[in-house]
């Protein structure tokens, strides 16, 4: 019997097996950031084990309250950069370097196939997306995983997600995992990881494949999956060069963690968009979508395009290609926040902020901090907010605030309205 991807990397990685089921697995990269690590930082100073296992494999950034907004953030920010420069963490990003941490590590090429991924967010199943076993964890996990390297996983089951057809005009990535969360709901992958196959996905770029991952736990999976291909050594190549003679040698390196064709699967569900239309989310939960037909007309006071859903270079290039020769409707706010300084860079490059500026947005830098209601963009109570993020229960984005989750397109057809509106309308 084949296995699936999950299955080979746990295999790969399994250091041992301390109760049936249970298994430890090395880790090939720990990714930190000021809102949960410092918590394990503290009490692993309490134990008197401030010790990291190998500091080239820890990754650290301060990105969702960037600059800091006030004593406390600065006081979270202060306990993860004074412990990256005690235990010579190199590859820490602080402020003016930092960006959205699930958009910046994989630009670094910090991402590969066949890796294990913790990290102490949620939505670190956004790495998936190279062919990783990439998975959200606790702080006593997050602990273990600094000071040993290693991480404990009930191995999951794998529920493969046949993708079919071809994306209609107006329709995007963020679309197809909003319709999928529609399909399976809320707890429809929960403990499973989610493997996505299919024509539609194999033409996906990285960040199309990284927005899909993104949202897995969202639908409770423990982590999203595409599988590698071309498309990944293309991404990756310019951190792999030196690693392999050409591409090709790359690729064959990579496939030992495709899925094998006679794996065996929880559930197979087939998701054919052919007919599939700009989805969003109306309610508390992501579970809860319809189409834009449905919801245009639906009144807006504040447009949001960034996060670690949608906020690269792919996202930006999407909504200014529609925002651009308008201008906001009078009655919303507009927020641009480029996931990284470098998807800033080649943003200012093409042309792009000038857009969003010129349609009347207020660009920031990257950060995480509307999207969390933290800052860069909360919402006061009763206001609706028309969101590129992931998450959209109750007091989300602030106390009391609405938040309808959608593609950067409709998003920025959205903005040119001041209510909810197809994109498609305007491509």
């Amino acid at each position: 019997m084949g296995k699936t991807t999950a299955e080979k990397i746990f295999d790969a990685h399994l250091v041992n097996e301390p109760f049936p089921g249970t298994k430890v697995l090395r880790l090939d990269a720990v990714l930190c950031h000021e809102i949960t690590t410092p918590i394990a930082i503290d009490d692993l100073i309490r134990r008197n084990k401030d010790r990291v296992f190998d500091p080239t494999k820890i990754k650290a950034v301060i990105d969702h309250v960037t600059p800091s907004k006030d004593t406390k953030t600065a006081t979270q920010a202060k306990i993860l950069r004074d412990w990256a420069r005690r235990h010579d963490i190199k590859d820490f990003f602080d402020v003016g370097a930092n960006g959205v941490c699930h958009a910046l590590f994989p630009e670094r090429g910090f991402i590969r196939p066949g890796y294990t991924v913790i990290m102490g967010d949620s939505h670190t199943c956004t790495h998936g997306a190279f062919g990783a076993f990439a998975a959200g964890i606790g702080t006593t996990d997050l602990e273990v995983g600094v000071l040993k390297g290693v991480c404990a996983f009930r191995q999951p089951k794998t529920i493969k997600f046949n993708v079919i057809g071809t994306l209609p005009k107006g329709v995007y990535a963020k679309d197809v995992i909003l319709h999928i969360i529609g399909k399976i709901g809320v707890n429809g992958a929960t403990d499973k990881v989610m493997e996505f196959h299919g024509a539609v996905v194999e033409a996906m770029t990285m960040e199309s494949r990284m927005t899909l991952c993104n949202m897995a736990i969202e639908a409770g999976g423990t982590s999203g999956i595409c599988q590698p291909d071309m498309t990944t050594v293309d991404y990756l190549w310019p951190f792999i060069h030196g690693d392999f003679s050409d591409k090709n040698t790359a690729l064959a390196e990579y496939s030992q963690w495709r899925a094998d064709a006679d794996a065996e699967y929880d559930q197979t569900i087939e998701i054919d968009v052919a007919t599939l239309q700009p989805t969003i989310t109306f309610g508390y939960k992501p579970d809860q979508v319809k189409t834009v037909s449905e919801m245009a007309g639906t009144p807006l006071d504040q447009i949001y395009i960034g996060s670690c859903t949608n906020g690269r270079l792919e996202d930006l290039r999407i909504a200014a290609q529609i925002l651009k020769g308008h201008k906001l409707a009078p009655n919303v706010r507009g927020i641009l926040s480029p996931a990284t300084p470098a998807i800033f860079k080649d943003a200012v490059k093409e042309g792009l902020i000038d857009i969003f500026m010129e349609a009347g947005f207020c660009v920031t830098n990257p950060t995480c901090g509307a999207c969390l209601g933290m800052s860069n963009g909360v919402l006061a109570e009763g206001e609706v907010c028309a969101s590129t993020t992931n998450r959209n229960f109750m007091g989300r984005m602030g106390k009391g605030g609405m938040v309808h989750l959608m593609s950067p397109a409709t998003a920025a057809a959205s903005a040119i309205e001041g209510k909810i509106a197809d994109p498609r309308n305007y491509l």
